[in-house]
C-alpha cells in the first residue's frame, strides 16, 4: 500500500487499518519522520533493505522483493508500505503481489495518492481536457516514444536520465542537455517547461 505524498494526511483509513492489523510491517519511504510514524502504528515496521552499493537499483529492488517474500513465506499477514502510490514507480510492490500470488498466498494493492496527483491539483491541470501522456525520462529518450505535442507531457525521473544506479550530485545535467535537445524539436526553443516536485508537507 502507499502513504500517499504528504504524511498521515494521505495515508487511506483502509491502508491504516491494514498497517495496525498487520504481523509485520516493512517500509519503503522518503523521510524518517514518516518511518517513525509508521513504528508508532504499529511496532514492527522496520524499512526495506535500500542497498546503495548495488550498481543497479533493479538488484536493490530484488532484495526488497525477497525480502517481502521472506515475511510472507512465514505465514504472517504482511503489510508493504511504499511513498506515494504503491504501484507507481515501485518494483517491489510489483513483483512481491506477483511472486506472492504465483506460490498460492492471497495478495493486493491498495492505492496512494500519487505525485501526478499533485501535479493536477497544485498546477491546475486537467487530463480530460486534452490528454496526458506519461513517461519515465529515460525510458522516453532511449525508446524514442512517440507523442503528442498538442497534450500534456509529464516525464518522470529527470533527475535521473540515464542513471540505473541511485542519485548522483550534478549527474543528471547531460541526461538533462540530450532531453531539452529531443523535446525542442517539437515544442521549439521557447516552449515553457514546468520542473514539479510533490511537497511532502502541506504548507
Amino acid at each position: 500500500m502507499g502513504t500517499g505524498i504528504q504524511l498521515a494526511g494521505h495515508l487511506t483509513l483502509g491502508a491504516k487499518a491494514w498497517i495496525e492489523q498487520a504481523d509485520k510491517v516493512l517500509f519503503a519511504l522518503a523521510d524518517p519522520v514518516t518511518a517513525k510514524w509508521l513504528q508508532e502504528l504499529n511496532a514492527t515496521a522496520e524499512a526495506l533493505p535500500y542497498d546503495r552499493s548495488n550498481r543497479r537499483r533493479r538488484d536493490t529492488y530484488r532484495e526488497m522483493t525477497a525480502r517481502i517474500l521472506t515475511e510472507v513465506r512465514q505465514g504472517l499477514h504482511v503489510c508493504a508500505v511504499f511513498y506515494g502510490h504503491p504501484g507507481v514507480f515501485a518494483d517491489p510492490a510489483h513483483a512481491a503481489i506477483k511472486q506472492a500470488r504465483q506460490e498460492g498466498f492471497r495478495a493486493q494493492m491498495l492505492p496512494g495518492i500519487s505525485a501526478e496527483d499533485c501535479l493536477f491539483a497544485d498546477l491546475g491541470l486537467d487530463p480530460g481536457k486534452n490528454g496526458c501522456q506519461s513517461f519515465e525520462a529515460t525510458d522516453f529518450l532511449i525508446r524514442g516514444r512517440k507523442f503528442d505535442p498538442t497534450s500534456i507531457l509529464i516525464l518522470w525521473q529527470i533527475a535521473m536520465v540515464g542513471n540505473l544506479g541511485f542519485y548522483e550530485p550534478e549527474g543528471h545535467i547531460h541526461g538533462l542537455k540530450i532531453l531539452a535537445e529531443v523535446l525542442k524539436q517539437d515544442y521549439g526553443a521557447n516552449h515553457e517547461v514546468t520542473v514539479y516536485e510533490a511537497r511532502d508537507f502541506s504548507r
